[in-house]
């Protein structure tokens, strides 16, 4: 009786979650097989499935040649290591510095998350006219104070820059939610003990709270990293990846192969390449964010 009772609860649960299982297999592992597929095929846009020419490896080895894909992961790992370092010493600083209870401290946290709340499209459209060389507001407040102003998309350095300045608006909330979260999870026995033996403000920061929230940081760090590998409507909308390759990341480097160029076949080779990136970085994200590591270890 047990049994059939049990059985009848998995088919329930089963017809439940069959929708939400056809759904994902249609929606992401077919184009994702499809996609390992075409990376070994010359396709171009508007051609038939049926059409394909089957390579080999030789998108592979094109692309190992390719300086364009050598370029975009080069501005790739160069905006992820600066946007990274940024928004984590922003983030840990407003973090420490809204973690105690302190008058208005509802109101700025507020102000400091709505950034998290805008689209991407949106961010990439505020910025781009915020830095327009000719009407942009912060060239006409730089004017007030006797600065020239700047052709911040026009330039290949500034248009880094901008880019860069962009995302650290758009992301350093995510770290200050996480981080912030953190520093009032830790354990109050262990700080007071801290106190009581004279550790001052900088010995609790970097001698105890950091090593504390090490895990935290290295998980927080990663989802970064994945998302930076993954960024492409701002700078799109942006710059689109120019003057010249300055802004062009991988992910705008494979649209462009993909939608420009109309070769898909060597788009889906890249993207592989980014797909198999995204990949072990999940794994490790998975592996440091396990909250039953530690337990099974023990």
């Amino acid at each position: 009786m047990q049994s059939s009772f049990k059985l009848r609860q998995i088919r329930i649960a089963t017809l439940f979650l069959l929708p939400a299982i056809i759904i994902f297999l249609l929606g992401l592992v077919v184009p994702l097989i499809n996609t390992f597929e075409l990376s070994f095929n010359r396709l171009s846009m508007g051609s038939r499935w049926s059409d394909r020419d089957y390579v080999g490896v030789e998108n592979y080895e094109r692309m190992v040649d390719d300086d364009h894909v050598r370029s975009s992961v080069g501005v790739t790992l160069r905006f992820a290591a600066v946007v990274l370092v940024a928004e984590l010493v922003i983030g840990m600083g407003l973090a420490l510095l809204l973690e105690k209870p302190i008058k208005g401290a509802a109101v700025f946290r507020t102000i400091f998350i709505l950034p998290l709340m805008v689209s991407p499209v949106a961010v990439g459209l505020i910025w781009r006219y915020l830095l327009d060389g000719r009407i942009g507001l912060i060239n006409h407040y730089l004017g007030l104070i006797g600065i020239p102003a700047q052709t911040w998309l026009g330039n290949p350095d500034l248009a880094f820059f901008s880019i860069v300045i962009t995302d650290i608006w758009q992301w350093t909330p995510f770290i200050f939610i996480i981080l912030l979260a953190g520093l009032q999870a830790l354990p109050s026995e262990v700080l007071e003990a801290s106190r009581i033996d004279g550790a001052n403000w900088w010995q609790m920061t970097f001698l105890i709270k950091v090593p504390m929230l090490r895990s935290i940081l290295l998980v927080t760090i990663l989802m970064r990293l994945i998302d930076v590998f993954r960024a492409l409507e701002v700078i799109f909308i942006m710059t689109f990846g120019g003057p010249g390759r300055s802004t062009q990341v991988l992910s705008l480097h494979i649209y462009k192969t993909a939608f420009t160029s109309q070769t898909l076949g060597y788009a889906s080779t890249i993207a592989v390449v980014l797909m198999f990136i995204m990949l072990v970085l999940s794994l490790i994200l998975l592996l440091f964010s396990n909250p039953l590591k530690e337990r099974a270890d023990f």
